[in-house]
């Protein structure tokens, strides 16, 4: 560990109340996706305070944090414009999930940070912390972004409805920053998280596969009639949901393993009263699949079943499509995490090819466009999502992340970006900005 990776470790100890406080902060007052003000204005606030030129109100809530060498001088080398430097943004995500029964859940809105968000959140202000001194800056070429984006977890129909209404055209925080021009001088994107998959050591070094999905919202028109005197006369608009449902069931033994498919209904209406032929039906579909192709696939599947249902009963389908997230692409530890991690001297297993992660998460569609360098890590207990979910270890969950990041953002950018160029020219994009932007609004 040479000097300047010595200090970076003393900055985060030096501040690790501060960082701790930062975290408990935000896990005290959750917050739902694009709805993340307070936490917004905490992190505008932190990051100004620690140096940071800060913008906020992206995607309605995200906030932005930069810092560019202002020199045209390389580190130790002959010089050329900064802009040739490579641009290394971190993420920590905001939002909360819901869960009512968790003990820390907010009252009026039931959510909770039972997913770790918060910790993610101290991870980014850690990192940001070191970075802050002028020593360390010395001795890296290029820039640094942290970003703190919204709405992660998945937002539902009537939500995106109000959401459109506001400008917010795509369906999460990281989707919709790539459209508005969030990540247009990313190179390269840091992200973490608690562990999503069933590692025993500390740290998980790498981003393995990962599901996608796509969702839609689909009203089932029947007709009403009473339903003692003439139910004869109506088309029950649930019976046609409860059918469809049904047939999804039945297909699922179609699914081959190594698609990953899973499907979620939830029936948001059935009806209005009991003693009336329900003439309206509304429903919730989630397809995931581990890759673009094969959840249209399924997706034609679903629409299939629904269609057929409707016509079975006599009945009508309305469709609104809802783009979720694109699969994760995988990628195996690069080696700069490794080495940071092995100077921490952490416990940590890398991502092996076969890896997979069932859930689904937005940096998928950061995947596709950026080389992502990830790790998870523990420091809790309880199920994501769950209301047993709790921080266990803060140095686990706050402080040894934060200096694993610090340091591999180091070793990207230090010796004039060298390890980030070779990662950045290294690196084949499924998309770029304007053509992802064309796939999604293809598919609303």
């Amino acid at each position: 560990m040479d000097a300047i990776e010595k200090k970076i470790i003393a900055m985060i100890e030096a501040h690790r109340e501060e960082i701790i406080a930062f975290a408990e902060d935000i896990e005290n007052h959750p917050e739902p996706g694009f709805q993340e003000f307070r936490t917004a204005c905490k992190t505008a606030e932190f990051l100004r305070k620690t140096g940071y030129q800060v913008e906020e109100d992206i995607a309605l809530t995200g906030v932005k944090a930069s810092w560019e060498k202002r020199d045209t001088q390389k580190s130790g080398g002959a010089g050329r414009k900064n802009s040739a430097y490579p641009n290394v943004t971190v993420i920590g995500e905001m939002d909360a999930i819901g869960c009512h029964s968790h003990p820390k859940a907010d009252p009026h809105t039931g959510v909770a940070h039972a997913c770790g968000h918060h910790a993610q959140m101290a991870v980014m202000a850690g990192a940001a912390i070191a970075f802050s001194d002028p020593e360390i800056r010395r001795e890296i070429s290029g820039s640094l972004t942290f970003l703190a984006v919204p709405a992660e977890e998945y937002i539902d129909a009537d939500k995106r409805t109000v959401l459109r209404e506001k400008g917010i055209r795509f369906g999460s925080g990281k989707s919709e920053m790539i459209r508005t021009g969030g990540f247009d001088h990313t190179d390269l994107v840091m992200t973490t998280h608690v562990h999503m998959v069933d590692v025993k050591e500390d740290f998980y070094l790498g981003n393995p596969a990962c599901n996608g999905f796509d969702a839609e919202r689909v009203t089932v028109r029947g007709k009403a009639a009473h339903a003692a005197i003439d139910p004869w006369n109506g088309i029950n608009a649930l019976s046609i949901t409860s059918s469809a449902i049904q047939m999804m069931g039945l297909m699922r033994e179609t699914f081959r393993e190594e698609d990953h498919v899973r499907l979620h209904n939830v029936i948001r209406k059935a009806g209005d009263v009991v003693n009336s032929v329900p003439d309206e039906a509304v429903v919730e579909t989630k397809i995931r699949a581990s890759s673009l192709e094969r959840i249209q696939e399924i997706r034609r599947m679903v629409d299939r079943a629904y269609d057929g249902a409707a016509y079975a009963f006599g009945g009508k389908i309305e469709r609104e499509n809802l783009p979720g997230y694109m699969p994760i692409r995988p990628r195996m530890a690069d080696k700069v995490l490794v080495e940071a991690a092995e100077e921490l001297g952490l416990d940590y297993r890398k991502v092996q090819p076969g890896d997979f992660n069932n859930a689904c998460t937005d940096v998928g569609d950061l995947t596709q466009l950026f080389p992502v360098i990830n790790f998870t890590f523990r420091g809790f207990e309880g199920r994501l999502h769950g209301e047993d979910f709790h921080i266990t270890d803060k140095e686990k969950a706050y402080i040894l992340p934060a200096k694993l990041m610090a340091l591999t953002i180091y070793r990207l950018l230090r010796k004039n970006g060298e390890e980030a160029e070779k990662i950045k020219e290294g690196f084949t994009a499924v998309f770029d900005k304007q053509t992802y932007i064309e796939y999604i609004e293809k598919q609303m």
